[in-house]
């Protein structure tokens, strides 16, 4: 059975491409995500599981999570399990559902099916890629490079080859960024209902990525150029109402709980020095203030490991994203003002997320290890600008689309209006006040 599913997730990503994407594109998508599938499922037989590369840990913690849910559901029957029946759960929820069913379905241990479905998740992120980049303006032949390289970054390679949770965290991060910039260009309540689903999951993976959706979301929502606005007034009002009836629920859930407790733990400063007694440890002289010392932080959160450093070889797998990762910040940069010229708004929600994320990750910084795989939806996100510098043309402002905000008496598309600077009539044409010409014989 487990087999089956494994082959089952192919058969879906052929599907989900050619259901993305015209005849034409999908054939150049295909190869490329097939590819990317099954050197997961290698990766994971091959290096992870069999014991060459010494990294992981998480991954087995959640299998034996999902093996407790799948106890608890032969007993009690199916339903959604929280932390209070199962303790070990903590914030990872869906992805020990998820692979509680694949356990469930195959009667026992089945890590090769469940990773197919994580390496089935890697590749639908580098199809949200592709059309988020097209969406802020990259040209096709960037957001096909961008899906390429995206489908091999080391790091989100690695962790879409097992049964980790930092896939099904980049995907959904990823996912809710995009329609809140899709909201940008065109506000339609559907995409805000579609987010619902999207946060609730999200919520269940890693609790703290939602906080920082936040604002870029509520971009996707309010049009800065009309700050003032009855939808704005309706959304703020619903905001508040459902925050002063829910709030005690809320603040009351394990995710929230979770929440503030990895925030506090991950600054704390037994818990980072703690971190930094590992061999990929990193050691800050901030006398125990966890926003102290910060631009060395920040250099570290996006730029270690560093190619002079030493360690396991997972430190030295993770150069190869670090050289990767410098080229991208390059590339971002020129590509960040390209989007500052032709669509401000769009750029302002990617760095309400990088800015932010980037900060709340370098007051937490100990561990490169750590660091390696929590900063993957950041890099995916400052990838997206770098596929903007990648294109061959500028970038067309979305702006020079839209109608202007005064009529000028001529439909939008329709010919140029006519200047109002005094000059001949044109032949056949009749002057204000003059006699109308007599009618041809």
């Amino acid at each position: 059975m487990e087999y089956v599913i494994v082959a089952a997730a192919a058969v879906a990503l052929i599907l989900l491409v050619r259901g993305c994407f015209q005849a034409d594109t999908a054939w150049r998508v295909l190869p490329v995500l097939m590819l990317a599938f099954i050197i997961r499922l290698v990766t994971h037989v091959l290096v992870l599981r069999s014991g060459s590369l010494d990294y992981g840990g998480d991954n087995i913690g959640y299998e034996l999570t999902a093996m407790e849910i799948v106890n608890y559901w032969k007993n009690d029957g199916f339903q959604f399990v929280s932390t209070e029946q199962v303790n070990s759960l903590y914030s990872a929820a869906v992805p020990c559902h998820v692979f509680a069913l694949v356990i469930y379905v195959c009667g026992g241990y089945a890590p090769l099916a469940c990773t197919s479905l994580v390496a089935l998740l890697a590749c639908a992120m580098c199809i949200v890629m592709y059309k988020f980049a097209r969406l802020i303006g990259a040209e096709e032949r960037s957001a096909f490079r961008l899906l390429v390289l995206v489908a091999f970054v080391p790091a989100f390679l690695v962790h879409t080859s097992d049964m980790f949770k930092d896939g099904f965290n980049a995907f959904l991060v990823v996912a809710c960024l995009g329609l809140a910039a899709s909201n940008v260009q065109r506000f339609d309540l559907r995409k805000i209902m579609l987010l619902l689903p999207l946060l609730w999951a999200l919520w269940h993976v890693r609790p703290y990525m939602v906080f920082m959706c936040a604002v870029p979301l509520l971009l996707g929502i309010v049009n800065p150029r009309h700050v003032v606005s009855l939808r704005l007034m309706l959304i703020s009002v619903a905001a508040l109402v459902c925050a002063a009836v829910f709030v005690e629920e809320i603040t009351a859930t394990a995710p929230a709980t979770m929440m503030q407790q990895e925030l506090e733990q991950g600054q704390a400063d037994n818990v980072r020095r703690s971190n930094a007694s590992d061999d990929s440890g990193v050691v800050f002289d901030d006398g125990g203030n966890a926003w102290s010392r910060l631009g060395p932080k920040l250099v570290y959160t996006l730029l270690s490991p560093f190619p002079w450093m030493g360690g396991s070889m997972a430190l030295q797998f993770g150069k190869l994203e670090a050289l990767l990762l410098y080229y991208l910040l390059y590339c971002a940069a020129r590509g960040a003002r390209r989007l500052w010229n032709s669509d401000r708004r769009m750029l302002l929600l990617l760095l309400l997320f990088i800015v932010p994320g980037t900060i709340a990750y370098a007051t937490t910084m100990a561990n490169i290890g750590l660091i390696f795989r929590q900063r993957i939806p950041i890099v995916m996100v400052i990838s997206l600008l770098a596929a903007i510098a990648w294109n061959r043309a500028p970038v067309r402002s979305p702006a020079a689309d839209e109608p202007a905000d005064e009529p000028t008496g001529t439909p939008t598309g329709g010919p140029a209006t006519r200047s109002a600077v005094p000059g001949p009539a044109p032949v056949g044409s009749a002057r204000p006040g003059a006699a109308a010409p007599p009618p041809a014989p």
